[in-house]
């Protein structure tokens, strides 16, 4: 349609007056058509101290309107900073456009990278009067030249370069302008920041030209009108943007319109902007207008997380998400879009894509209606729980007292102060019982809200109607965002005993009846480790444990190896991921923060490892890291080492070992250990302290868990002292055969060490102290099979050399069993009855369980209540190195299954 209209201009003008002060000189290379809209600029004139435009001419210009389409023929992309970081990126981005198969394609671009910043920092340094400005916006202006010059040339580059410096001289007298008066007003500062916009959608739409797509740019202020709701905030005016559209439409009809983003006007056309994050809003709002098929936002990342990666490094790409997901997580502090992004496109159901422009061949997040998201993905709708976040730096306040249950107005009375000082409240808590009400504000605006709050309750807190206004500082929110958390039970048993079972206390609960998130108060110190532990939960693997293994020696590395070989079938068959973090020898430690690769542990640690430092290595395994549960795995017999076992605990630290020293040590140490490991998650498991790999303490607590009595443990606790018994036969002396088991590897490289009883006697005090008796290490008499006069010989071979000499004793004592038709074992037992043990040497009749053993084997008989008449028997290897890393392996998957594994 082709209609006429008449433009005259009569002798006016606008100007820009600043009073006080010389004005500077403005140049212009277009007049701002938010003035003279559907108008022809002819015969302009340019003055000064004030800008005057006039013209007198009357003249009619055919104009053919062009009346806007608007629904799923267009397409929206946003492109930020990042994206347009350089001429390579912005090439990139031009072969994106090119390449959408859209009929229609608007394109929202924000500024290059970093250059917003660069601009706000020109006005602070004039209102600072520091003349650097004047450097600096030249290193702009260059940055945008060289951008240029390396995309296109001839005219294009030409008019670019002209208005570009036509720009840089305004911006040089604005900026001169706040130098002299020493302070900017919001409308100057939203000016001249919003150029950087304007030049990367120039140069962005001359790319796109020069590969044979034609295209129109947008300056958004001549569309995009909003209203200033506070300073932090506008709300878009739908209805004169959308007029401003079909005009600016009529006269610039294009398939392809690349437009500003972050930049707009007030409704008495005073440039603005969106605020921080504001080329979002532009597009979503864009994409609402055209009514476009979706909108795409162009980012960095693959996509939205499920968690922070830079926190969880499981973390994953969400492939969809609901409108209200995102904006809980996004409200939360995940880095997803400003939650006013979301608003504009919910009314038409379009849907927002998050891309990486640097991987596009992955599909990234798609945010829409949760009727699409069921749809697409019927069968993956598993996690309940999309996503967590967290906010840092919060504080919680309490105010608390009897007298504010049933007294109506209380709650209003709180936030009517908050309000007051300008407060942001994050979230809120209060009791059934009305007697306390909480609520968490960013650290910074604490004090204010204290004050307040004290000085309006003070006639209460004076009288003891209120009871306190308490601070608690140092806090971070925990926030689970999930929209099918409604319709399902369980979800917040789940999170809370994620967190129960990672030793972190809740402080203070949140939750809306419409279930889209639970949020939770935490220490701040606990904030990762919570994210973290709730993710592993949730996520992937249901149970991820890091591990540090301390002593690689036989039986560490044995221990080591069948980690290797079993790791990936727990991961694929159980969800227990196990992740060695370190090991750590009595020289060298090695460490890796995502796990060692077990394969090769030796040889790496080799080339890489370090000197061994036990707090660096305790602190690597457990808190440098994204794995919420920690467990140390004691492999060594030191009692250096088992002292710290207390305060691993206290840290929130599992602790599985073979170590006697510290179940057999001080009783008090042994009590407070096992109090420790009562009043909280954290687990202490020791199996293979008494049997190896067989299951002697889990059997006995089972027996005492369902209520039977212990009446006496009867044992032969030594694989060692087992076999050289099992041999000791046939007119054999007993040297000999303690020669051939230390030659078999059966002994300790000093076979005193065995002979002696120790060990035993130790395997019995832990009995005993299990079966509750408290009794010291000193109580338990020993028969010491090492000739006394052989104890103080200066080496394991000189006692060898000379065992011999005593071998008529022991011989004699064989003979005499054998002619009564027993055997001799040496045994260890425990008499609960008469709350005593022992460590000796004793017969048995040829037809007992303890006399048909073979091998190492060892052998425990309960006697008990139910078991009075035929002692509950178990019996296996209970040496060598296999078995003995199988039974600490056991304690780790039933440690695993105690965090959440399946079992």
């Amino acid at each position: 349609m082709l209609s006429f209209c008449s433009v005259v201009i009569p002798q006016s003008f606008f100007s820009i007056s600043l009073p006080h002060f010389p004005l500077p000189t403005f140049q212009s290379h277009s007049p701002p058509s938010f003035f003279l809209r559907k108008s022809v600029n002819l015969g302009c004139t340019r003055e000064s101290p004030s800008i005057k435009i006039h013209s007198s001419l009357t003249v009619d210009v055919a104009v053919e309107e062009k009346k806007l389409p608007k629904g799923e023929t267009w397409s929206v992309h946003k492109f930020g900073g990042t994206c347009v970081g350089s001429s390579l990126r912005i090439n990139n981005v031009a072969d994106v456009i090119i390449n959408d198969d859209s009929e229609r394609k608007l394109v929202v671009v924000s500024a290059m990278s970093k250059v917003t910043d660069m601009m706000y920092e020109l006005i602070n340094k004039a209102q600072s009067q520091d003349k650097s400005y004047i450097s600096a916006l030249d290193a702009v202006a260059e940055k945008h030249s060289l951008t240029a010059h390396e995309l296109f040339d001839g005219n294009d580059l030409a008019t670019f370069l002209s208005n570009l410096h036509q720009d840089v001289g305004n911006l040089k007298a604005m900026l001169q302008a706040i130098d002299i008066a020493g302070h900017a007003t919001e409308s100057f500062t939203d000016l001249i920041v919003g150029h950087g916009e304007l030049w990367s959608a120039q140069i962005l739409s001359y790319v796109v030209k020069k590969k044979g797509t034609p295209c129109n740019w947008m300056d958004t202020r001549e569309v995009l009108v909003v209203n200033p709701t506070r300073a932090d905030q506008v709300d878009p005016d739908y209805l004169e943007t959308e007029q401003r559209l079909n005009e600016w439409y009529s006269l610039n009809p294009s398939k392809v319109i690349i437009a500003t983003g972050f930049i707009a006007s007030t409704p008495q056309n005073i440039p603005t902007t969106l605020k921080r994050d504001g080329s979002d809003f532009s597009a979503a709002i864009m994409g609402a207008l055209f009514k476009a098929r979706q909108v795409t936002i162009w980012t960095d990342v693959d996509g939205v997380y499920s968690a922070d990666p830079r926190k969880v490094s499981d973390a994953v790409i969400l492939k969809t998400l609901s409108y209200q997901e995102a904006w809980e997580m996004s409200y939360f502090g995940a880095n997803v879009l400003h939650p006013r992004t979301i608003s504009p496109v919910i009314r038409y159901g379009i849907p927002i894509i998050i891309r990486n422009i640097f991987n596009t061949s992955a599909s990234g997040t798609k945010i829409c209606h949760p009727s699409i998201i069921e749809n697409e993905d019927r069968k993956i709708l598993t996690n309940y729980v999309k996503g967590f976040t967290t906010i840092d730096n919060l504080a919680l306040i309490n105010v608390e007292g009897t007298g504010m249950a049933g007294v109506p107005g209380t709650a209003s009375t709180i936030f009517s102060a908050v309000k007051e000082v300008g407060a942001n409240v994050i979230m809120i808590s209060q009791a059934s019982s009305e007697h306390s009400v909480c609520f968490a504000v960013p650290e910074k605006e604490v004090k204010a809200v204290s004050e307040v709050l004290q000085s309006i309750f003070h006639s209460a807190l004076y009288a003891g109607c209120l009871s306190q206004v308490a601070v608690i500082p140092n806090c971070s929110i925990l926030a689970a965002v999930g929209q099918k958390m409604a319709s399902t039970p369980g979800v917040s048993a789940t999170l809370f005993n994620a967190l129960a079972k990672a030793n972190i206390n809740i402080l203070a609960i949140a939750q809306g009846c419409s279930e889209y998130n639970v949020t939770v108060v935490l220490k701040r110190e606990d904030a990762i480790k919570a994210l973290r532990a709730v993710h592993s939960r949730f996520y992937y693997s249901e149970t991820t444990i890091a591990m540090g293994i301390i002593g690689p020696g036989l039986i560490g590395s044995t221990l080591l190896d069948q980690l290797r070989d079993q790791a990936s079938t727990l991961k694929e068959e159980s969800n227990i991921d196990l992740r060695v973090m370190g090991i750590m020898g009595s020289k060298l430690m090695l460490l890796d923060d995502s796990g060692i690769d077990l394969v090769k542990w030796r040889e790496i640690r080799e080339e890489n490892g370090e000197v061994a430092d036990m707090e660096k290595f305790v602190q690597h395994v457990h808190g440098n890291h994204f794995i919420p549960n920690t467990v140390l795995v004691d492999c060594t017999a030191d009692s250096v080492i088992a002292s710290n076992y207390d305060d691993w605990l206290r840290k929130g630290i599992h602790v599985i070992t073979p170590n006697k020293k510290a179940n057999s040590g001080p009783l008090n140490e042994y009590l407070r250990l096992r109090a420790l490991q009562r009043q909280s998650y954290t687990h202490y498991f020791y199996e293979a302290t008494v049997g190896a790999g067989l299951p002697i303490i889990g059997t006995l607590r089972g027996l005492l868990e369902t209520g039977d009595k212990i009446l006496q443990i009867e044992g032969i606790f030594s694989g060692t002292l087992s076999y050289i018994f099992n041999n000791f036969k046939d007119g054999r002396v007993f040297s000999e055969v303690v020669a051939e088991a230390k030659e078999a590897g059966y002994t300790e490289p000093d076979p005193r060490d065995d002979l002696s009883g120790t060990d035993v006697a130790r395997k019995v005090i832990i009995l005993a102290r299990e079966s509750g008796l408290k009794l010291e290490l000193s109580d338990i008499p020993v028969e010491n099979l090492v000739p006394e006069q052989l104890r103080v010989s200066a080496s394991a071979q000189e006692f060898m050399q000379n065992l011999p000499k005593f071998d008529q004793e022991l011989s004699k004592k064989q003979e005499d069993a054998d002619t009564a038709g027993e055997v001799l074992r040496y045994v260890g037992v425990v008499d609960v009855i008469n709350q005593k043990g022992s460590v000796e040497l004793r017969r048995y009749k040829k037809d007992h369980p303890f006399a048909q053993l073979s091998g190492s084997d060892n052998i425990i008989a309960f006697t008990t209540r139910r078991y009075r008449y035929q002692p509950l028997i178990v019996r296996g290897p209970g040496a060598g190195a296999q078995v003995t890393a199988g039974g600490i392996f056991s304690d780790i998957l039933r440690l695993a299954s105690y965090l959440g594994a399946p079992s």
